[in-house]
């Protein structure tokens, strides 16, 4: 399993960074990264307090750590800087809180956010057209969500990505330890939402290809 969106006591989840990590591992993940909602008033407090565990974490847990943000419910218009801002102060992962049907997110936060060019818009809601288009032409994952509530527009999401050739994730949006998900589930999820065989493999090559761009990413920062 790779989860690209998962969240500590940094902003509304349940565990430290190390006990969603151990979990992590325990569920038989390869990667993962901690992805706290974030706006301008705590970006830095977020990407400095993860950043400082995710070597040791790495080392003794065997697994990849990053740490990023989830940037929630900036006005729509703002984005572009806050997503400038978290790579300046080395965000790993930049996923932004698309317009999930559950919540009363800004009309064309979608939009900015794929052109902004975050790297995952986690949970999109009823997205349109225009904006799978520009997900596609801008390389940003679409997220299949494992998360209730989130997850209601899945088959939608799935569906538009699979017509404008937009690619697609799955994630847990982890709260809970009870949230994580192993690799098996995750097929199920995908599958749920109509994809078939070959749809749920390329999903997954998906997150194995997010996965090694930022893998070259930290290590074009190491050598600066």
């Amino acid at each position: 399993m790779i989860d690209f969106h998962t969240h500590t006591v940094f902003s509304d989840g349940e565990l430290i960074p190390s006990e969603l990590v151990k979990r992590a591992k325990d569920k038989g993940y390869r990667a993962i990264a901690i992805t706290d909602h974030a706006d301008f008033s705590n970006l830095e407090i977020i990407i400095n307090n993860i950043k400082k565990v995710t070597y040791g974490l790495e080392k003794y847990y065997g697994l990849y750590v990053f740490y990023g943000v989830e940037i929630t419910h900036v006005p729509p218009k703002l984005i572009k800087n806050t997503i400038l801002s978290a790579r300046q102060l080395g965000a790993e992962i930049i996923v932004v809180h698309g317009e999930s049907p559950v919540e009363n997110v800004a009309n064309s936060t979608n939009l900015y956010a794929i052109e902004s060019k975050c790297d995952i818009l986690a949970h999109p809601g009823l997205i349109g057209q225009k904006e799978a288009e520009l997900a596609a032409k801008n390389n940003v994952y679409l997220e299949i969500t494992a998360r209730s509530g989130h997850s209601l527009t899945n088959g939608h999401v799935s569906q538009i990505a699979k017509k404008y050739n937009a690619k697609c994730v799955i994630d847990t949006d982890t709260h809970s330890p009870y949230d994580l998900i192993d690799i098996n589930f995750a097929k199920v999820i995908l599958g749920g939402c109509g994809m078939d065989i070959n749809e749920i493999n390329q999903a997954l090559s998906n997150s194995e290809e997010l996965l090694e761009k930022i893998l070259k990413r930290r290590f074009l920062c190491s050598k600066k």
